[in-house]
């Protein structure tokens, strides 16, 4: 009585973190914790991001506008760090991820995916690299990563320069239509592409 006590109790415990391990990873049927809170980490940062430069541009340089865009180079390199974590979590989930549909909606749906990761990772790169190069120091979240020294780098610079602002408006138009797509197969198709990222399909 007792072995079967203890080996069902076993089994419980077995069962348990199974169903908890599952529910972090990915299915095929939905997104799991992790790739949903890495997914949504990301979606807050960029409309931090954005948010900040659309208001500078209404409001001017206010006082809550320095403040706001003072943070920009700091959440620009933790978007980066965080898109990072999300590729390399994307990859070890590879096999088991929801598909994407067949014809051309999956296939225009895949190519906006990878566009969206490259730019996400592009554009703060190349400002970074920028901020590198410009011989005024790097100092992120308060700290101190880079001393000024007063020379600049132009090849660390000029991507930065010319590329930057013009991508971040692609990016922009990207997440819009993603966000559009999004409302699409939510209304109109009526299906469960929502779901997947925000919780698990009925």
């Amino acid at each position: 009585m007792d072995l079967w006590a203890g080996s069902a109790k076993a089994g419980a415990e077995f069962s348990s973190k199974d169903e908890w391990r599952m529910a972090l990873t990915d299915s095929s049927r939905s997104y799991g914790t992790v790739s949903r809170v890495l997914h949504w980490t990301m979606a807050a940062l960029l409309f931090w991001q954005f948010g900040g430069m659309i208001l500078k541009m209404v409001l001017g340089r206010v006082p809550l506008m320095a403040f706001w865009v003072g943070t920009h180079a700091s959440v620009g390199a933790l978007l980066l760090l965080v898109l990072m974590l999300r590729a390399g979590w994307a990859f070890t989930q590879k096999a088991q991820r929801p598909p994407y549909e067949a014809g051309l909606i999956g296939r225009a749906a895949m190519l906006g995916h990878y566009a969206l990761y490259t730019l996400m990772f592009v554009i703060p790169f190349i400002a970074l690299l920028r901020m590198a190069g410009s011989g005024k120091g790097v100092t992120l979240f308060g700290v101190q990563l880079q001393h000024p020294h007063g020379q600049e780098v132009e090849w660390m610079t000029a991507p930065g320069n010319a590329l930057h602002g013009n991508l971040a408006w692609v990016l922009l138009a990207l997440v819009a239509g993603h966000v559009l797509m999004v409302l699409l197969h939510r209304f109109l198709w009526r299906d469960d592409v929502l779901s997947r990222m925000a919780g698990t399909p009925a």
